[in-house]
């Protein structure tokens, strides 16, 4: 029986500190505050203030962080690991939408006007994540517009990206999407690891497991990658970007 403890989406602000201010802990976190994104233009003296408005939460690999019925507003802030989001096709298929990177935010969709109705947010490794409320994050918007701007600066790049997924989905092949998502995991670099498995190859480009594995069993037979256990191994960059045409 599945003992874990489900995931609260309730941000319960911080009565008194949970470690000196002054502490190498305070300064460490502060410090990791700093290099996200949407944080990177506020001074440390700033950050002291907010990091007190945060709370911090581990969750394990496989741990679903939010799904269609939750209904809270709180704004997560990915410090360790990923985080995959995806949809739920009629049929049960998994749509995925995005894999946030440590150093960014996600969950931003009540922030926009939109709902979390339909989405999942599941960690692919084990994380660590800082929660904040709504009424917070929107304070802090208000005082601080470099916040607000930079957040605008981040959705921009992500609607890019969907966008740019969607066309490969649309007018590409199975073997075109599956060379496009491999050279942009791995930057285009011959010998680089990719560490994905086939079914999410599968969820990244909406197509079945077993489609994606036949023809990555071709992209090996012919010199393009190299396989293992959830990974892939780039060996022909050209060769891959050769198959974007198809």
């Amino acid at each position: 029986m599945n003992t874990r403890r489900p995931f609260s989406l309730l941000h319960r602000r911080r009565t008194e500190p949970t470690r000196p201010p002054g502490s190498s802990a305070a300064l460490q976190n502060r410090d990791c505050m700093l290099t996200m994104d949407i944080f990177c233009d506020l001074e440390p003296e700033a950050m002291a203030a907010f990091e007190q408005q945060t709370e911090m939460r581990t969750c394990r690999k496989g741990q679903v962080l939010y799904s269609q019925e939750d209904r809270a507003e709180v704004l997560f802030l990915l410090k360790r690991g990923r985080v995959q989001l995806y949809r739920l096709t009629p049929s049960g298929k998994r749509l995925e939408l995005a894999v946030i990177e440590p150093g960014t935010f996600f969950g931003e969709m009540p922030f926009i006007g939109e709902s979390l109705r339909h989405t999942f947010a599941e960690a692919v490794e084990d994380s660590l994540i800082c929660i904040m409320s709504r009424a917070d994050i929107e304070g802090l918007m208000r005082k601080r517009s470099e916040v607000a701007l930079r957040m605008i600066e981040v959705l921009g790049r992500r609607l890019a990206l969907c966008e740019a997924r969607l066309e490969e989905m649309a007018y590409r092949s199975v073997p075109a999407r599956i060379a496009a998502v491999l050279l942009r995991l791995s930057q285009g670099q011959n010998g680089e690891v990719v560490s994905i498995t086939h079914q999410e190859l599968g969820d990244m480009i909406g197509a079945l497991r077993e489609s994606v594995t036949k023809v990555l069993d071709d992209f090996q037979r012919e010199g393009l990658v190299e396989l293992g256990r959830g990974r892939v191994i780039l060996r022909d960059v050209e060769g891959l970007q050769s198959r974007l045409d198809e």
